[in-house]
């Protein structure tokens, strides 16, 4: 596992990016002066276009296996640019890429902040402004979004995703794949299950169990969340 930060990379090295939407230009924005350059990109829409200038776009499996039959991967790593309640989608896709040994980066923006004693797993992303606090673990393909936080001792599962300006308080425990809404809280001490989605703007002030959507102020249960 690599961890991207300013001062670890001295050279320029190739990385590609799976999904070819805004994400990946958010991505490049700070990869390019951590010394990265993106060699191509995948989507499994076949009508997507590249959105970085000069970069090829490949579409889905053929794509990829063609790719790899007709370009130089060695030493090359990968970021999975796909945002929103996917996070599944990302964890299946970077072990896929590990099967042929395309490492995933773990990118931190250089103006994110991430305490010294917090874990972070392969192929999260602390985007600009974010804050990841002492003592906290994050899991694998976790998206820690622009300007939202994630305090002490806080437990993120694989696949999470902590949306624009979201506030995750101390002790708090998120179970994979859920994603809490831009601009939402979730008090101390609050255990939120597995594939969740918890509402934007909406404050946690209790539990909640796997497989539920949940908003509002303070949020309620609406429905079932169908993976």
């Amino acid at each position: 596992m690599t961890v991207l930060r300013a001062e670890s990379v001295t050279r320029p090295r190739p990385v590609i990016v799976w999904g070819a939407r805004g994400h990946a230009k958010v991505l490049n924005e700070f990869l390019r002066p951590l010394g990265y350059q993106v060699v191509a990109i995948f989507d499994n829409d076949p009508e997507a276009t590249s959105p970085l200038a000069d970069v090829p776009v490949f579409h889905g499996s053929t794509g990829f296996d063609h790719w790899r039959e007709t370009c130089p991967h060695q030493g090359v790593q990968s970021l999975v640019a796909i945002g929103g309640q996917r996070g599944k989608v990302r964890c299946d896709i970077q072990e896929r890429l590990a099967t042929f040994g395309i490492e995933p980066l773990t990118a931190i923006h250089p103006r994110a902040f991430v305490a010294d004693g917090a874990i972070i797993g392969a192929g999260s992303q602390c985007l600009a402004h974010s804050s990841v606090g002492t003592e906290a673990v994050l899991g694998r393909a976790c998206i820690v979004n622009t300007n939202a936080s994630v305090d002490h001792e806080s437990v993120l599962g694989n696949g999470v995703h902590v949306a624009p300006g979201a506030t995750i308080t101390g002790c708090v425990e998120i179970g994979d794949f859920s994603m809490i809404g831009a601009g939402a809280v979730v008090l101390p001490r609050i255990r939120i299950g597995r594939n969740v989605s918890i509402g934007a703007g909406a404050v946690v002030t209790r539990d909640i169990p796997d497989d539920k959507v949940a908003y509002g102020n303070p949020a309620k249960i609406i429905r079932d969340n169908v993976p």
